[in-house]
């Protein structure tokens, strides 16, 4: 342990059904630091971290913090002896004010009542501290999911905490907004906290964190700082072996036009105006754009999650009609959603039921009772072919990492049979390795025949698996280009087109 650290992890053991998830994690953290952790979905970054912070009970091994050994027992009790963590998953009161979930169970009082113009103008005095630009009155709900993740950071500043854990915290952010966060980050070394950002973008860590830890499969690999370390070093500490190519080539080829999307509006805002394009079977097509411009909204209203006020949609030519989900289904489209936590998962049920889910008709008998032999043969099947890392088909699936719950719905929705995928931001959250495993099966689907749409908000792996791209700007399509013939530049100079005076963030 070395005498000048913040935070020294020692010899940390947890298993959970006899199955070792961390085996002898050592490293330490300075005060004024970012301290880098990564790995490969599984590696046991986040069970490693929610042991420090009393969420799970260690089986083995010491923390100390500030050189004094400490067990906490509970978030309250790590908060309260200055360890603050914000969450990949956000767990907020959305129906209480930014101000309440700032300060929520430890509420400023005066004569035994809450203290609320302390502690409104408490939160205002923390927001100009950090320059957030957000109304502390403002109910949760109106919030976008970047701007929650913000609150929830500024939440854990309030505690003046020592060590402050981020688990990816940018992935849900603007750029503008992922740039807001660095400069807090920054600031927060300066004042001498000790920060452990966990993230899969190579490109955040380079810029800014001082050190790097890596684990792999539970182990720790090595902790090397990050002046003269390089992508390819962090890449085979993760992986245990070079990726020499960041993608898979791509082997599909464009055939006729399978899916025209003609003139569609949305009756709801945000709105989507008149958007109109060709998908081709066996083709990639990605989508970018800014925040607020429409591609989710795109997306669900061509699955009939959200309700059109006119526009068509041809399959082969035949026009059909998704006026709902199950519909889409029928027709056979398949939409993996961009908060898998929110609409994508079952968490409390296990791999099983949420794998079958989306085609579970198909798996009564002729008596109307489920066949569990043939749910178990496919989600068995399912599972080794997506590598999903579980001990048993039996596992609820929140207890899985970000990146193996993604792999759970990729498989469910393959179960269905579709011919159309929709895919919304689906590497989110995915660590490097995994990464390249999902587009090797995105590619792969394309050139079995399927025809893919994809949203990304990552311009590298738009630019790496897609045959074209279409540009999202203010609800409307403002461009469409061919993947080997455009560059960052093109694609931004489109997504900014139709902007005018509007309020949209850089992604």
């Amino acid at each position: 342990m070395r005498k000048d650290s913040l935070l020294s992890i020692r010899g940390i053991f947890k298993s959970f059904s006899s199955v070792n998830v961390l085996e002898d994690v050592s490293f330490d953290v300075q005060a004024g630091t970012v301290h880098a952790l990564m790995g490969e979905n599984g590696a046991g970054k986040s069970t490693l971290m929610k042991c420090l912070f009393g969420i799970y009970k260690k089986d083995a091994g010491s923390f100390f913090f500030e050189g004094e050994e400490i067990d906490f027992t509970d978030p309250k009790h790590a908060l309260e002896h200055g360890v603050s963590m914000v969450h990949q998953e956000l767990n907020q009161v959305t129906q209480r004010s930014v101000t309440d979930n700032i300060w929520l169970g430890r509420y400023p009082t005066k004569f035994f009542m809450i203290d609320e113009k302390k502690m409104l103008e408490d939160t205002k005095d923390l927001f100009k501290r950090l320059d957030l630009n957000i109304d502390p009155r403002t109910k949760l709900t109106k919030l976008s999911v970047s701007q929650r993740q913000m609150v929830e950071i500024a939440k854990a500043v309030s505690y003046n905490a020592r060590v402050i854990v981020l688990d990816e915290p940018t992935s849900s952010l603007t750029t503008n907004e992922v740039k807001m966060l660095f400069d807090i980050v920054k600031f927060l070394s300066k004042e001498g906290v000790g920060v452990i950002y966990i993230s899969h973008k190579m490109e955040e860590i380079f810029e800014i964190a001082d050190e790097v830890t890596v684990l792999r499969d539970g182990r720790h690999v090595g902790t090397v700082p990050v002046p003269g370390l390089t992508m390819e070093k962090i890449v085979n500490m993760m992986v245990g072996r070079d990726l020499k190519h960041r993608f898979p080539p791509k082997t599909n080829i464009p055939g006729d036009v399978h899916l025209s999307v003609q003139n569609i509006y949305t009756l709801y805002p945000p709105f989507v105006r008149g958007v109109s394009f060709d998908l081709r079977r066996g083709e990639i097509l990605g989508v970018a754009g800014l925040v607020g411009a429409g591609r989710t909204e795109m997306v669900e209203a061509i699955f009939g999650a959200r309700t059109l006020a006119s526009g068509n949609i041809l399959v082969d030519n035949l026009p059909i009609k998704n006026a709902n989900p199950n519909q889409a289904i029928r027709n056979r489209f398949a939409l993996l959603t961009e908060e898998r936590r929110q609409t994508g998962l079952y968490p409390v049920a296990d791999i099983t039921f949420n794998t079958c889910i989306a085609n579970v008709k198909t798996y009564k008998n002729k008596l109307g009772f489920l066949s569990d032999r043939r749910m178990k043969k496919d989600t068995d099947l399912q599972i080794d072919a997506m590598r999903i890392k579980t001990t048993s088909r039996k596992t609820t699936i929140r207890t899985l990492s970000g990146g193996n719950q993604q792999k759970v719905i990729i498989g469910r929705w393959l179960l269905t049979k579709p011919d159309i995928l929709l895919l919304d931001e689906p590497t989110r959250g995915i660590d490097v390795g995994a990464k390249y495993e999902i587009y090797q099966l995105i590619i792969n689907l394309a050139a079995s025949g399927k025809s893919v749409i994809m949203v990304s908000s990552e311009m590298p792996e738009l630019l790496g698996i897609t045959n074209r791209i279409l540009v999202m700007s203010n609800g409307s399509v403002a461009g469409i280009v061919n993947t080997d013939e455009t560059t960052q530049e093109e694609i931004f100079r489109l997504a900014v087109k139709n902007l005018k005076n509007s309020r949209e963030e850089v992604v």
